[in-house]
């Protein structure tokens, strides 16, 4: 038993496993905040790296004044493997990625602007990938301090910043937390995430999420599947397999991405504590694959220590 926040709580002895991986941070400005709910729910729309594709997540919201054209805004991320042994491959295929959710979820909506967030000497050109979408119309101008791409479209018009940076960070930081009711799940869930979000320079792109996998798998071509030995469905079918504590019903995870594992560190211990106040979270665990998957280790137990 191990004090978290306010309760005792058993901590497994054991570490969420994260990875190395890319990364772009953006402002999205627009007129109300309708608009940016909108464009925040498509940032945040299918996480999707594990299958080959890019993740994003919103980290704040930001008011008027906090913004290059002192509009309402959100500061979001979007996230993509990395491997430096494919260094150029990888940059190419995070470029394209990220193309497809600008220009189908961001550039689509009124009167919304994109500005760069993130300072580093690796930058994605915005103009082959997303400013051509104005069929050789589109011009550059000085605006905001900034070199702006004025894409003309129907609704007039969408503007980006030339150049977008990005960075290597951490992937997959996760804690997972047993629950007994339903109600837990929601609440210590939602009560994490809030907490997650104080936290600067990360995001956690599938809230809560239901569905943790296991790198092995039956079924290769449609990639990870569940991991079912902490399905609660399945204990009976399982017998002695099966690693659902007893009395736990409900097995929700928090996954982190940041820039710097110092920070997904931090959010994940902000998470853990949060959550754990809740009355029905019974006990504290996380997600690994013994090492396989990624370079970090990061111990529980050590971390709430």
């Amino acid at each position: 038993m191990i004090t978290v926040g306010t309760r005792q709580i058993p901590v497994e002895d054991t570490f969420a496993e994260a990875f190395e991986g890319i990364y772009a941070r953006f402002i999205v400005t627009a007129d109300d905040e309708q608009t940016l709910h909108e464009v925040a729910f498509n940032i945040n729309a299918l996480p999707s790296v594990v299958i080959g594709r890019v993740e994003g997540g919103v980290e704040r919201w930001l008011k008027e004044g906090e913004t290059p054209d002192g509009r309402l805004g959100l500061l979001a991320q979007f996230w993509g493997v990395y491997d430096a042994r494919k260094h150029e491959e990888c940059l190419r295929r995070f470029a394209r990625e990220i193309s497809y959710r600008i220009r189908q979820g961001i550039l689509v909506k009124p009167f919304t602007n994109l500005f760069n967030a993130l300072e580093s000497e690796l930058k994605i050109d915005m103009m082959p990938i997303v400013g051509h979408c104005g069929d050789g119309w589109e011009w550059e101008e000085e605006r905001y301090g900034r070199k702006l791409i004025v894409v003309p479209i129907m609704v007039p018009d969408f503007r980006i910043e030339r150049y977008l940076c990005c960075a290597k960070g951490v992937m997959g930081g996760n804690f997972w937390y047993y629950c007994t009711t339903k109600q837990a799940v929601l609440e210590a869930g939602r009560r994490a995430l809030n907490a997650i979000s104080e936290v600067r320079g990360v995001v956690a792109p599938f809230g809560i999420c239901s569905a943790g996998s296991k790198p092995e798998t039956k079924f290769p071509e449609i990639g990870p599947t569940t991991n079912h030995p902490y399905c609660p469905s399945l204990k009976g079918r399982l017998g002695r397999e099966s690693k659902v504590p007893e009395g736990v019903c409900y097995i929700p995870e928090i996954v982190v991405n940041g820039i710097s594992l110092e920070r997904v560190k931090e959010a994940l211990r902000a998470g853990i504590e949060a959550a754990a106040e809740v009355e029905g979270v019974v006990g504290i665990s996380a997600g690994n694959y013994g090492g396989k998957l990624g370079r970090y280790r990061i111990y529980l137990r050590e971390l709430l220590s």
